[in-house]
């Protein structure tokens, strides 16, 4: 980090720029539903707690929570994905429109269910999670029918970064990573993935590569702990065998990590305090991208990922960062002057 410095015009130029950007995000999406409520005994049927649900509340997860994020940042969050015809997809549209945010890119399959993601939070902690899905891969011809839409929005509208939000719940193929990453280079926009475990090693020749610590071990086969320059090393080979330009990997309380050709960089963690870690793989990847779109320095676009995903990691469930806090915060970064 010594070779980084950082005007504070220059950072608060980049929050004003990601007003202007226009991002497509193709992912799996879902609904996180929960139910809020306070424990007090344990019930007499099981050793288990009684929660006297106080609050129901559904939300927009996923692939969305990163099209939220994306909007919380300024930026136009364009979703292409999947849903059921069910009355949980009706419920996804109408959080769609609440939210303000475009169903143009939305697939109805009639042999899928929505998925829904049930967390059940007593006294502030998370209980239980219930998990309705399918995780089978979307039929061929629907495939097809969204690569059409896909290739009309990015014919139609000025996209500047693609964002692959891989769940592995089936909407991303290898058909359709190929297609786009193809489309994509053509027109000279950037590709970022958040990647999950089957996909992992399809995406050949893409921008911006992140996967968190476990998505990593997984995907590369490595056992151990392994150190910093371990974990540099192991992903210096897969970045130069993917073809891809940088690869971000998050290491939850111990920072993240950035390699490409010319930077090899470790970023600590910030103190903060962890209330949940859920959906902070998708600010990190949100805050990366719209950063990859502005051509910011690799070690600028990791620090800020990196303080991104801390600040979202402060509060209870899947939320998006606040955009006046994060500016407020990267303000005080210590490269910064």
């Amino acid at each position: 980090m010594k070779r980084l410095s950082v005007k504070k015009e220059q950072i608060r130029e980049i929050f004003r720029s990601f007003n202007n950007l226009n991002v497509l995000i193709i992912g799996d999406v879902m609904i996180d539903s929960y139910l809020w409520g306070k424990v007090n005994r344990i019930s007499p049927e099981a050793p288990v707690p009684i929660v006297t649900v106080t609050k129901k509340e559904r939300r927009l997860g996923g692939a969305a929570n990163v099209a939220l994020n994306i909007q919380a940042l300024g930026a136009n969050p364009i979703l292409c994905s999947a849903i059921g015809v069910d009355h949980e997809g009706l419920a996804f549209l109408d959080l769609l429109k609440q939210q303000k945010l475009s169903q143009k890119g939305i697939l109805k399959c009639r042999d899928r269910i929505t998925t829904v993601k049930t967390r059940v939070i007593g006294n502030n902690s998370q209980l239980l999670r219930v998990d309705e899905e399918v995780e089978s891969d979307i039929e061929s011809s629907e495939t097809q029918q969204l690569l059409t839409l896909i290739s009309y929005i990015i014919q139609h509208d000025k996209i500047d970064v693609i964002i692959f939000e891989d769940y592995n719940k089936g909407l991303i193929t290898n058909k359709l990573i190929h297609k786009v990453v193809e489309l994509a280079r053509s027109k000279g926009i950037p590709t970022c993935v958040d990647p999950k475990k089957k996909n992992f090693n399809s995406y050949k020749g893409v921008s911006l590569f992140k996967p968190n610590l476990k998505e990593l071990k997984e995907g590369l086969k490595l056992d151990g702990d392994e150190n910093i320059n371990e974990l540099q090393r192991a992903v210096s080979s897969f970045r130069v065998k993917q073809k891809a330009e940088t690869v971000l990997v998050t290491l939850a309380d111990k920072g993240i990590l950035t390699n490409s050709r010319k930077v090899k960089e470790h970023i600590p963690a910030h103190v903060r305090s962890i209330a949940d870690v859920s959906g902070a793989g998708d600010t990190v990847i949100s805050v990366a991208s719209l950063c990859r779109a502005l051509k910011c320095k690799d070690i600028l676009t990791a620090a800020l990922a990196n303080l991104s995903g801390g600040l979202v990691c402060e509060q209870i469930g899947v939320v998006p960062i606040d955009k006046n806090q994060f500016l407020e915060e990267a303000l005080k970064l210590e490269f910064v002057r």
